[in-house]
Parts: C-alpha cells; sequence; structure tokens
C-alpha cells in the first residue's frame, strides 16, 4: 500500500509538474498537448521536485526517529539509510535548479538578476541544499550514533527554508505573465492590448462592464457600451470610486494596497504627475509588469484613485517640516 500510495503520488507530481513548468516556459507548444507538457521546464523541475520530496520526507523521518526511537541498532539504521535518500533529494535539486535556471526565458533571468531578494533567495537555496547535503554525508551517513533532536530540528528547518524560498522565486520570475509569453498577469493576452487600448479596458471584461453600468449609468452610450470621454466629468469622488474598479482588475493580481508589494509603500514620496507617467508607460517602467491596457479617460480615473493612497516621502517630507518647525518662534 505505502508504494502504491508513493508511486501514485510521484505520478501526480509529474503531472501537475507539467502544467507549472509550462506556465513559466511554454516553449513552442502550439496545437500539441504533448509537446505542451514537455515544455524546456518539465525535466528540471521534475528533478528539482522529486529531490524536494525525498529530502522533506526524509527529514521529517529523521525527525521523529530522533525523537521516538532510542539510542540502539535500529536507530543507526534509520539515520544511514535516512540519509542516503536525503543526499540523493539534495543533488537532485541542486541538478534540477541548475537546468531550471538555464532554461529560463531572458526576462525572467533579468527579473531574477534585477531583484536582490531573488538573486540572495535562489543562492540561499543552492547554498542551503549544499551544506545539507555534506552534513548528511558527515553527520548520519558517516556517523549515525549523531541523531539527535536537536540535529533533526535544524535540518527540518533547513530543507523547510529551501522548499519555501524556491515556490516563491518560481513564481516571481514568472512576471509579467500568468503563463510566459501568452497572458498576462492581469488575465489578458497580448494581442488584446492594442483594441482595449482603444475601446478601453473596463469595456473589455465581463466584471468591469457590469460594474460600471450597475454604479455609472451616465457612461453607458445609446448603443450600450461604455463611453469612455465621459469619464473626466464625472465627479472626483465618483472618477475614485471607478479607478478603484481599474485597479482591482488591471494591478490587484500582484498588488495590495498595502502590506506585499503594497502601492501606499512603493508609492511613498512620490508626486502626482509622477503617476501619470508610471500608468501609461508601466511595462517600460517596470519590464515585469504589463502593458497599460487601457484608454487616457480609464488612465485619469485610475491617477485619480492612486492619489489617495500617496503618502510623505520619508526623508525630503520630514525635512521639510523639520526646517519649517525650527523657524517658528
Amino acid at each position: 500500500m505505502a508504494w502504491i500510495y508513493a508511486v501514485s503520488a510521484w505520478m501526480s507530481l509529474v503531472i501537475i509538474t507539467g502544467i507549472t513548468a509550462f506556465m513559466l516556459n511554454p516553449g513552442d507548444w502550439r496545437n500539441d498537448f504533448w509537446r505542451a507538457w514537455a515544455n524546456p521546464q518539465t525535466v528540471p523541475q521534475i528533478f528539482a521536485r522529486t529531490g524536494a520530496s525525498l529530502l522533506l520526507a526524509t527529514l521529517y523521518v529523521y525527525l521523529h526517529a530522533s525523537f521516538r526511537v532510542g539510542a540502539s541498532s535500529l536507530r543507526e539504521v534509520i539515520a544511514r539509510r535516512s540519509a542516503k535518500a536525503a543526499m540523493l533529494g539534495a543533488l537532485l535539486i541542486t541538478a534540477g535548479g541548475a537546468g531550471w535556471y538555464v532554461a529560463l526565458p531572458e526576462s525572467a533571468k533579468a527579473a531574477l538578476t534585477g531583484a536582490a531578494a531573488l538573486t540572495i533567495l535562489t543562492a540561499l537555496i543552492f547554498v542551503l541544499t549544499i551544506v545539507v547535503f555534506f552534513m548528511f554525508y558527515f553527520g548520519p551517513y558517516r556517523n549515525p550514533g549523531w541523531l539527535s533532536p536537536g540535529f533533526a530540528i535544524l535540518f527540518f528547518i533547513i530543507g523547510l527554508i529551501v522548499t519555501g524560498a524556491a515556490e516563491f522565486v518560481r513564481e516571481a520570475v514568472r512576471k509579467p505573465y500568468v503563463i510566459y509569453g501568452e497572458v498576462y498577469s492581469h488575465n489578458v493576452y497580448p494581442t488584446e492590448i492594442p483594441g482595449l487600448q482603444r475601446d478601453g479596458f473596463l469595456e473589455g471584461g465581463v466584471w468591469t462592464k457590469y460594474f460600471v453600468r450597475q454604479n455609472f449609468s451616465s457612461l453607458i452610450a445609446e448603443d450600450a457600451t461604455i463611453d469612455e470621454n465621459r469619464i473626466p466629468q464625472l465627479p472626483l469622488s465618483e472618477q475614485r470610486k471607478l479607478g478603484y474598479a481599474v485597479y482591482l482588475y488591471h494591478c490587484g493580481a500582484c498588488h495590495d494596497t498595502v502590506g506585499h508589494s503594497g502601492l501606499q509603500e512603493l508609492l511613498r514620496g512620490w508626486q502626482p504627475e509622477m503617476i501619470d507617467q508610471l500608468i501609461v508607460k508601466l511595462d517600460r517602467f517596470h519590464f515585469f509588469m504589463p502593458p497599460w491596457s487601457g484608454t487616457a479617460p480609464e488612465a485619469g480615473a485610475l491617477r485619480a484613485y492612486l492619489e489617495t493612497l500617496l503618502q510623505p516621502h520619508p526623508i525630503l517630507e520630514s525635512s521639510y517640516k523639520e526646517k519649517e518647525t525650527a523657524h517658528v518662534p
């Protein structure tokens, strides 16, 4: 039963890895399912994920045995055997990770090297994996008596760090796409961009059109389409409400207003006119963001909303306030 479960689980890993790998690098997949599944990222990620599975399973066995099995020959057998699986897992992670990097699209590599945090995490994955390999080799494999709760807890934590960092990096370098080169992160096909820039982002979505019709009937033309030219005529509060809807569907897949990738912090210290350039040149400002996919009036509504998120510059505004306060008698 255990072997049936293990093989079935690994088969599901293989199938799912082909799907997630396709999202990162589809390769030459047109009109062929198997070429889509056997994309450039599939084999490297199968190696890496199989290695991670072996490593994490071994680390759990190691942790469990260190607490439940007393000093005995059985404990030494568990230590030595688990070390073999862990070292194999570490080797597969290293080999698969190297292949993963080689098979990355050029812009994904640029996103990786252009972000210090991602570069550090990637280096951390490889360094910790190699460290685990040698710790197992010189520890449990060569010296089974070293099996102890302290070692087990340390190994287990390192394994979780490596796995979590790898998943974070894999997701981060896929931007600005959901499926690399095929679908942008805001669920727009590259071929749809010109039409949305001409007719409107709000007009191009099912839920956005419904929202406008329910809340902004004055924007609906006689032919039941959204008249983008009427947006500037709305009161500022209404423009901001409309801009919030644009933010949710155009930007909300990657950005919250606060927290991780929060716009309040990313826009801290900005001036309103800077937002204009940001919106219309999103992909030029950061190549890992999708291009602006709406009209000029929609950009104005989005700007009106983003202005409500602006926070003072942490240095300049503070310096000005300090200088003004210093001259107050």
